[in-house]
Order: structure tokens, then sequence, then C-alpha cells
């Protein structure tokens, strides 16, 4: 038998072990897409109707649904306090990597030893973390505040429109702002010769947001399934909040 300081102290390691592991998958895709961003652009458009539909993603959109799964998690399950910590730890970390990648190629090279492939990754990734940054501070903050605001006028009810809501919100805004940045801000993305700049920004950007929406989608079922049995193994009722949660 557990006396209840045993039994405190066991569910207390066990939530700063979840809570470790979310923020490392949250700041370990983060850190990833930003260095994958636009090193490749993935296309897969297809036909419907015998009309051809674009859709082409860049690479560093892969892992981003992650990072909304993680801070829902976070918020659901600790509070909007260390959701909001976490997403400025991601900022930290992707700017020491910014200053690694800088540091890197100021210093003094072997001549025998090809250097292109860690400079064109050095290139890609200073003008896209940039806007990236700006539009996942601003789509992540939103996401946090968003999910808040809809569990409070909802007295932590409908746990699916708080997770589809906030995140569906936020990576539209993503989405519009990422490719805008880096289109007229780093000016990286290069526009075909047979589209306009119009044309192939919005492409971009409604191809960008249906992966992210379709994704935001589809986790609705492991969030539910994952605060269930969170909510059991922490021992923390997400309608009350985490102790730790500050109102």
């Amino acid at each position: 038998m557990f006396t209840n300081t045993k039994f405190e102290d066991k569910y207390a390691y066990r939530r700063e072990v979840v809570f470790i592991i979310l923020a490392g998958i949250f700041i370990g895709s983060l850190v990833m897409l930003n260095i994958l961003g636009l090193s490749r652009l993935i296309d897969l458009s297809f036909k419907f109707n015998g009309t051809e539909v674009p859709f082409k993603v860049f690479i560093g959109t892969l892992p981003y649904p992650i990072t909304f799964l993680c801070t829902d998690f976070i918020c659901e399950l600790y509070g909007k306090k260390r959701a909001n910590m976490v997403v400025w730890t991601g900022l930290l970390l992707n700017l020491w990597v910014l200053f690694i990648l800088w540091f890197g190629g100021t210093l003094p090279e072997d001549p025998s030893v090809s250097s292109d492939a860690f400079f064109t990754i050095r290139s890609l990734t200073f003008g896209a973390t940039a806007a990236s940054m700006i539009a996942y501070l601003t789509a992540q903050f939103v996401d946090v505040h968003v999910f808040h605001f809809l569990k409070r006028i909802t007295k932590g009810k409908h746990l699916w429109l708080r997770n589809n809501g906030s995140t569906l919100t936020s990576q539209l805004i993503d989405s519009i702002s990422v490719v805008l940045i880096t289109y007229f801000g780093a000016k990286i993305i290069k526009i075909p010769d047979d589209h306009s700049v119009f044309s192939y920004l919005i492409i971009l950007i409604l191809s960008n947001y249906f992966f992210k929406m379709t994704s935001a989608l589809v986790d609705t079922v492991p969030f539910y399934l994952g605060v269930k049995f969170f909510s059991k193994f922490l021992n923390i009722d997400p309608t009350k909040g985490y102790k730790d949660e500050k109102h």
C-alpha cells in the first residue's frame, strides 16, 4: 500500500516525465521542421474529374502538425502557463540552432572536403527559420489562447471543439504567414515561369493548410484517447486544471 505521500510522489514523477516527453517531441519536431524547411518541395498534385489539382507542400511542413498536438496535450493536462513556456523554449532553441549554423560557417574549413551541402542548408535554414519563427510564435500563441478560450466558454466540455478549433485557426494563420514572409521577406520561394506570383502563393498556402487541416482532424481520435489515458495515468482532472496552473 502506498501512503498518501508516496501516492502523490508517484503521480508527481509521472507528470514531470510525461511533460518532458511531450515538450521534447514538440521542440525536436520544431527544430527539425526549420532545418528541413524549404529544402524540398513535395508535389502531391492529383487529378479530380479530369482536372489537375495542384498540391505542393514543403518537407518542413510534415512534422508541423505534431507540434500542435503536443501543445494541445500540454494545454489540456498542464495548463496555459506551461504551454506558453514550451512555446518560448522552442523559440530560444531555434535561435540557438541559427547561432550554431552561423558560427560554424565562420570557422575555417578543410579544403579537401566539400562544404556545399552545409552552406546550402545554412542559407535555406536562415531564411526559412526567420519567416517560420514569426509565423510560429503567432500561430502557437493563438493556438494556446483559442484552446483555453473554447475550454472556458464550454466549461471543459466538447474536447473535440477546442482541439480542432484552436488548431485549425492557428494553422491557417501560420500557413498564410510563413508563405508570405518567406517569399516577400526572405525571398527564397521561386515562382515557376508558368505561374503568376499570386496564383503560386495561393497554391502553396492552400496546399500547406489543407495538409495541416487534414492532420488536425485525423489527430482528434488520438487526442481524445490520449487525454483519457493520461488523465488516469497522471491522476489529473482536465476540467479542473493541473495543480501548477495559476488562474
